[in-house]
């Protein structure tokens, strides 16, 4: 099947009992068991339901792969990809990942004994040059959250296989439908289920696909043993949402691209990141790696009192963190977003106080450019 038939009917089929179309919503904590050893599949809502197996499976066919696990948020699923590590165990991650990441790794996991290295990897030499005997992972996102930098998947992949790594990529940006860092040769794919995969901005969760089954087994273990899985009803949610993928992408893409050119044409901002424009350092790349450019951009107002300013006046475009949504989204990185991170680092990274990050949702284009307008001027 292509893509959109597989958003639409991965995972899912008509319900046994009546027909029904869509997939029910099991809320049940517990399932009758035939006898002692026998059952359908399903023994304790904690470890499995019908509808949050029919997400974990229609995620996983968009991203070609073998096995899904869904969690409660993105953070969970992330915090469970850590739990593959040991202490001592060294971890390199693109120097701009998102807040939550960052905040994660230094001010959780270190606690424990991880180790973790923020590195800019859409340079391979860099990369290469960070890994140490302790290595065992190697964390990218791509395209970044907020600075939209973009990291060679098949090269990442590559360096990962020579040096016996777990490669992770956090797909939440681009998207099944945009990018498949699996077929690059990528190990383990996270998603935020928030964002453009449930698409409404009325659910949380998280979710990785890969193909390895030894960290498939680890993952559900942990689904099972720490409890963090994602509800039936926020699974049902997500399923209804991502039948839409593919055309919402499609659609996000074409607006951002042309906010993105407007925007660069405007005197009060200082830079545009999009990787669809020319001027992008990784622009080439991103068009071989991706199906469009995404819904995403941020740009630089120079200051945080010009940020304030521009983000007190904006209407259509509501301030608010998450992304993602039909509804088009504005924030402020460096006091939201990415506050956990502190102030030399996000100077370092581009994170910068006058950066604002905007994702583009599905209103008339002309409509969000006028708003936009109206608050530079």
């Amino acid at each position: 099947m292509r893509f959109s038939t597989k958003a639409i009917h991965a995972g899912q089929q008509p319900d046994p009992l009546a027909g029904a179309v869509m997939m029910p919503v099991y809320l049940t904590s517990t399932y009758v068991q035939e006898e002692l050893g026998k059952n359908k599949g399903y023994v304790y809502g904690r470890v499995s339901n019908p509808t949050r197996t029919a997400l974990e499976q229609n995620i996983a066919a968009l991203e070609n792969g073998k096995h899904g696990m869904a969690f409660g948020s993105g953070m969970a699923a992330i915090d469970a990809i850590f739990r593959l590590l040991k202490p001592g165990d060294h971890v390199i991650l693109s120097h701009n990942v998102y807040g939550g990441t960052y905040r994660i790794g230094k001010m959780v996991w270190e606690d424990f004994g991880l180790q973790f290295e923020f590195v800019n990897t859409t340079n391979l030499t860099l990369v290469k040059k960070s890994i140490r005997k302790s290595t065992k992972m190697i964390f990218v996102e791509t395209p970044t959250n907020p600075t939209m930098e973009v990291s060679d998947l098949s090269a990442i992949a590559s360096l990962a296989k020579k040096h016996r790594l777990i490669s992770v990529c956090d797909n939440t940006f681009a998207t099944p439908y945009l990018q498949r860092p699996l077929e690059h040769g990528i190990d383990v794919v996270v998603h935020s289920l928030t964002k453009y995969l449930n698409g409404h901005s009325d659910m949380l969760g998280g979710l990785i696909v890969t193909n390895n089954a030894k960290i498939s087994e680890r993952l559900r273990f942990f689904q099972k043993s720490t409890g963090g899985i994602l509800s039936p009803f926020d699974a049902w949610l997500c399923l209804r949402g991502v039948k839409t993928l593919a055309i919402r992408m499609e659609k996000h893409g074409e607006s951002a691209l042309h906010i993105a050119k407007w925007l660069s044409t405007q005197n009060k901002i200082k830079k545009v990141n999009y990787p669809g424009l020319p001027s992008h350092p990784q622009h080439k790349l991103a068009k071989r790696q991706m199906k469009n450019f995404g819904g995403m951009i941020a740009f630089d107002l120079g200051s945080l009192a010009d940020a304030k300013k521009f983000l007190k006046r904006v209407k259509l475009c509501a301030l608010a963190e998450s992304l993602g949504g039909v509804e088009t989204l504005i924030s402020h990185p460096a006091t939201m977003t990415h506050a956990s991170i502190p102030y030399a680092q996000r100077q370092k990274i581009g994170v910068t106080d006058g950066l604002v990050r905007i994702s583009v949702g599905l209103e008339d284009v002309d409509d969000i450019i006028d708003d936009l307008a109206r608050a530079l001027r």
